[in-house]
């Protein structure tokens, strides 16, 4: 039984849901008829139950609002003490049965004696586990408090693996939501191109359903030339070359409504593929969309390239509107003056290619959603 119940511990450290059956376990175990894991202020200011069993609801809420003042284990100085102790070991068990806490709390639930043990403690306050008896089984004796004591290591250590699952949870739960902060659509993929995960940008992106999409979980693109860069990632990332400068890939996509995007695809390292059946992104997938909508932003690249207006206005009708005719229609001009301008802005932005301005805008814009 005692194996068995140990097992019960530690799974209850993985999964907080199980403490109210362990506790179960635990008070039959060591002979009681109610237990719980209490957490106490060390100035003596609070008292709470977090996980218990065999208590009444009513009973614990008036604990919580009152009687846990008048608790003397709450009010004594039982985060100090490392072994097992009943309530005759904190005060003067007659002087207990004439105080209010005996005849309002303990007495009207048949319940007689507790034994108590620090679980674990800090500076503001200590957690305890309080295993209740009642008239039928008496006082705490000394199998019970052997009991209660062969099972400490364990439930400490439970609490402490419980904890540091609890901070690896809400690192994860605050990661992915400062991900889903971002106005660029990320996904995770493996080295099949499985999507492993995909912040809120990126699972709008995939909802259009346009330039790119995910078939079966892997995801694909309208562009061949964009698949073929992903496999040359994935193999990369197979040889480790992640870890050894290899190079982030960019590449231009375009929506069937004439909008610009460029994709930067960036092998990860391979350390957690090393684990048989464990689960890994194999590369980075950064969707940006090309646009001059921010004054900020349109006035950054100027000013970092300092671009005249007659070029910049050529500039931003590059990434809105594409060709050089296109260009030209659009701001009314000949197309030889498009040439002229887009000469000069090649030689101040030290782009070779038309596709090379509209990754440099996506460069500009910023990560963070609106």
């Amino acid at each position: 039984m005692l194996t068995s119940l140990v097992e019960d511990i530690y799974d209850a450290a993985i999964d907080s849901a199980r403490w109210a059956d362990v506790l179960a376990k635990v008070v039959d175990f060591v002979g009681g008829q109610a237990g719980g894991i209490v957490s106490k202020g060390s100035a003596g200011k609070s008292g709470n139950a977090h996980y218990h069993f065999g208590m009444n609801d009513r009973y614990l809420q008036l604990y919580a609002e009152t009687y846990w003042k008048f608790d003397p284990v709450a009010a004594s100085s039982i985060c100090q003490l490392k072994q097992v102790v009943s309530v005759p070991d904190l005060v003067p068990y007659d002087e207990f049965r004439g105080g209010r806490f005996y005849h309002e709390w303990v007495r009207p639930q048949g319940w007689v004696d507790a034994a108590n043990v620090v679980l674990e403690k800090s500076a503001t306050d200590c957690v305890y586990l309080s295993v209740i008896r009642g008239e039928s089984r008496g006082m705490v004796d000394g199998e019970m408090r052997g009991r209660v004591a062969s099972l400490v290591p364990h439930l400490r250590r439970a609490m402490r693996i419980g904890k540091a699952l609890d901070r690896k949870k809400l690192e994860a739960k605050t990661f992915a939501e400062t991900l889903d902060g971002l106005s660029v659509g990320l996904f995770f993929v493996d080295a099949e191109a499985r999507v492993v995960h995909a912040n809120t940008a990126a699972q709008d992106i995939l909802g259009a359903n346009d330039f790119l999409r995910a078939m079966n979980g892997r995801l694909v693109a309208r562009d061949l030339q964009f698949d073929q860069a992903l496999r040359e990632v994935f193999a990369a990332a197979e040889r480790g070359d992640a870890g050894s400068g290899a190079k982030v890939v960019a590449l231009p996509l375009h929506a069937r409504d004439g909008e610009h995007y460029v994709a930067h695809l960036m092998p990860l390292a391979a350390g957690a593929r090393r684990r048989p059946g464990a689960a890994y992104a194999a590369a980075a997938v950064f969707v940006h969309r090309a646009a001059l909508e921010s004054p900020s932003l349109s006035g950054a690249i100027a000013q970092t390239y300092q671009l005249t207006p007659a070029e910049f206005r050529v500039l931003h009708a590059i990434v809105e509107e594409g060709g050089i005719s296109e260009v030209a229609h659009a701001l009314g001009i000949a197309a030889t003056t498009v040439k002229t301008h887009l000469r000069h802005i090649f030689e101040k932005t030290g782009a070779g290619r038309q596709v090379d301005l509209v990754k440099l805008v996506a460069g500009f814009s910023s990560p963070l959603a609106g």
